[in-house]
C-alpha cells in the first residue's frame, strides 16, 4: 500500500495530506523536520503563509490597510508587526476582524499550494485548525507532549519565563479540544528514534 492509498479521503488526488497540530512547545517542528528530510514531504505552515500574505503588495496587507488605516505600517511600507499585534490583542473585536480577513486568504493559498505540490506527501502545520481548514487534510495528527516538557522547551529555546509559558498555554485549546479534531496522536515526549518508529507505523514505510 502506498502513501497515496493509505488513509486517503480524496482531498487532493495523488497526494496524502496530513495536518499537524498541537500546542505551543509540543515540538511540531521536530516532526515536520523528519517528515521533510526522511519522507520527502512538502511542508506548508499556516503562520508562514499568512505572513507572506501580509507583505507589501499582497492582498492580505491591502485589505488590512483598507480596514485599519496606514498607521499600521512601518516607515518602509511593511506591516509594523509588533505594534499591530499589541493593538489587536488588546482589542478582541479587532483581532476577530483580522482573522476574518486573513483566515480565508490563508486557507485559499494553502489549498493552491497543496494542489501545486509535486510531493505525494504534504504536511500542513497550524497551531489552530477549525472545521474549514481541517477540510484541507486527509487526516489530522496531534503532536502530544506533556505540559512540563513543553514549558522546559520554551524556556530553553525561546527564553520564555515560566509565567509566560503558562499564560500562552492558558489561551490555547485544551488537549481535549485538540483531540476532537485529530485522527492520530504522535507522542513527542521521547527520543527522535521513538518519533521515527511512530512515523513508520503511520506512514507504512521507512523513509525515502
Amino acid at each position: 500500500m502506498s502513501l497515496t492509498d493509505k488513509g486517503k479521503t480524496g482531498v487532493c488526488a495523488g497526494k496524502r495530506v496530513i495536518g499537524i497540530t498541537g500546542g505551543v512547545g509540543s515540538g511540531k517542528s521536530r516532526i515536520l523536520s523528519v517528515l521533510k528530510s526522511e519522507y520527502g514531504a512538502e511542508v506548508i505552515q499556516a503562520d508562514q503563509v499568512a505572513a507572506e500574505l501580509e507583505e507589501p503588495g499582497q492582498e492580505g496587507l491591502v485589505l488590512l490597510v483598507e480596514r485599519f488605516g496606514t498607521d499600521i505600517l512601518a516607515l518602509d511600507g511593511t506591516l509594523d508587526r509588533k505594534a499591530f499585534a499589541d493593538r489587536i490583542f488588546a482589542d478582541p473585536a479587532a483581532l476577530a476582524e483580522v482573522n476574518r480577513i486573513i483566515h480565508p486568504l490563508t486557507i485559499r493559498e494553502m489549498k493552491q499550494r497543496i494542489k501545486a505540490s509535486g510531493s505525494e506527501l504534504v504536511a500542513v502545520e497550524a497551531a489552530l485548525f477549525d472545521e474549514e481548514s481541517r477540510k484541507l487534510c486527509d487526516e489530522m495528527w496531534l503532536i502530544d507532549t506533556d505540559e512540563e516538557t513543553r514549558i522546559g522547551r520554551l524556556m530553553r529555546d525561546r527564553r520564555y519565563s515560566y509565567e509566560k509559558c503558562k499564560s500562552i498555554m492558558k489561551n490555547q485549546p485544551s488537549r481535549e479540544q485538540f483531540l476532537a479534531l485529530s485522527d492520530q496522536v504522535i507522542d513527542n515526549n521521547g527520543s527522535i528514534e521513538d518519533i521515527r518508529r511512530q512515523l513508520r507505523e503511520r506512514l507504512g514505510r521507512d523513509h525515502i
